[in-house]
């Protein structure tokens, strides 16, 4: 790890459905030859990614399905738009004994599980995965999600992060304070396995949980799994800041890095406040990578994917949801400066507003929101990353736009100039994912949340 200059981190971003993360088609060439219920696929992909040496696998996940474009479910059933989708903590806990350094991270929305279930299931998953899991913490968007746990609607942007915030209090109780660190002794002369006087009860008393209880696993590897999240809005950079160790971030529509640099300075001045470090939080960043050995190939494959998206609504049934904006309700294919001023209203005109160029379409604006990518070479896809690293940038969440296989092209072309250049690991880093996640940065880390993290304070000393 020492000789590594400007170390970033990759994860590759998926779901445990038909097309993996949006915006894949599921029926294009290098997404229809992978099985998604077949676990040899997922073996396969797992172990190339840790011989590429990736940090993680990351599956985004959703207990309800996308239904705001044209006030229907039935687009997300017919396009697959991350629908039928399986549960990642299963697929997970298969992946253990088939890899031994990749980190495998989960998204969990935290009305999907009471926490006390919720601890339960983590630790135990850790331990499988002898300390790789990392949790995507998610407050969920989605009305059918919240309906489905029986809510009648989704709670109000502020009082879900309040819901988090307790939820992870109940966590961390349970994973940090509910088993001190020698209390479990396996004396086998004395008969004595736990000793009793260092396992507490968290006894815990919210608005939202009453949990008074131990956590009935004993403590993992990591304790607290590495954590995740991906909150744009105020409410979501505070619970960032308080919390995570990683977080997701999105720019423009373009995902410049100039409409980056305000996030990252941002989520620093927050860290400071909340008593952490600014290197405390590894800040990751979506990218689509299509590339070509020229210039000129990269554009040419870039306009065959464009034209697949724009023959399909997948795109525009994605963002629909994402945006609360049902975009059947508009043409999607007319330039947004053909519409007339009071045509475009509301919600519509802020995404018109987003377009720097007035010829794009709905449909392409869209388009490039579902899938912020780069066009080019290996070696200018390795400019950028670098660009980024020395911005703040710490991490790249690869996210796919034809499927699967299309991982390879970055494995085969554009990883052996990142290591070449020292930006991208050629061996792990030793212990658990948030050993190696934190390896060779200002805020090397052991196996569990440093002393700074607010779940220090639920330790017993």
């Amino acid at each position: 790890m020492s000789s590594l200059k400007k170390r970033m981190r990759f994860s590759m971003f998926s779901s445990f459905c038909p097309a993996g993360g949006p915006p894949n088609l599921w029926y294009h060439e290098k997404a229809v030859n992978f099985d998604y219920l077949n676990l040899d696929h997922w073996i396969k992909l797992a172990q190339d990614l840790e011989e590429a040496k990736f940090d993680c696998i990351f599956w985004a996940d959703h207990s309800g399905l996308h239904d705001t474009f044209k006030d229907s479910y039935a687009p997300a059933v017919e396009l697959a738009l991350q629908f039928p989708i399986a549960d990642p903590m299963f697929l997970a806990a298969a992946l253990a004994s088939s890899t031994t350094n990749l980190g495998l991270t989960v998204s969990a929305n935290v009305i999907q599980h009471h926490p006390y279930v919720f601890a339960r299931k983590i630790a135990t998953l850790d331990h499988l995965l002898r300390g790789r899991l990392s949790w995507n913490v998610v407050t969920s968007f989605q009305r059918t999600a919240w309906q489905n746990q029986g809510y009648d609607a989704v709670e109000p942007h502020a009082v879900r992060y309040a819901r988090g915030e307790e939820y992870l209090e109940v966590i961390y109780k349970l994973l940090e304070g509910s088993w001190e660190d020698d209390a479990v002794v396996r004396d086998i002369k004395a008969r004595l396995y736990a000793d009793a006087s260092k396992v507490h009860e968290i006894h815990h008393e919210g608005r939202l949980y009453r949990v008074p209880g131990i956590n009935t696993v004993e403590p993992s590897p990591q304790r607290t799994p590495f954590l995740f999240q991906a909150g744009a809005s105020k409410e979501g950079r505070d619970f960032s800041a308080a919390n995570a160790e990683a977080i997701f971030i999105f720019g423009s529509a373009e995902n410049t890095l100039a409409s980056m640099k305000p996030t990252i300075a941002d989520m620093a001045q927050r860290l400071v406040s909340m008593g952490r470090r600014p290197s405390d939080l590894l800040i990751f960043a979506g990218r689509n990578y299509v590339v070509g050995s020229t210039e000129e190939e990269a554009r040419r494959l870039d306009r065959e994917i464009q034209q697949m998206h724009r023959e399909s609504d997948f795109c525009p049934a994605y963002m629909s949801s994402m945006m609360g904006l049902d975009l059947s309700k508009i043409d999607l294919d007319v330039p947004i400066g053909d519409f007339e001023t009071d045509a475009v209203q509301g919600n519509f005109r802020m995404l018109a507003d987003s377009a720097p160029d007035k010829r794009s379409t709905f449909r392409d604006v869209a388009i490039a929101l579902s899938g912020n990518r780069f066009v080019g070479t290996p070696e200018q896809a390795a400019d950028e990353i670098e660009e980024w690293y020395d911005a703040g940038i710490r991490g790249i969440n690869y996210q796919q736009l034809t499927g699967m296989g299309e991982v390879y092209t970055f494995i085969e072309q554009v990883c052996p100039v990142l290591k070449a250049r020292g930006l991208m690991q050629e061996e792990y880093a030793p212990g658990t994912v948030r050993e190696k996640m934190f390896a060779g940065t200002d805020s090397p880390s052991g196996p569990h949340l440093n002393d700074r993290h607010k779940a220090a304070r639920f330790r017993h000393i």
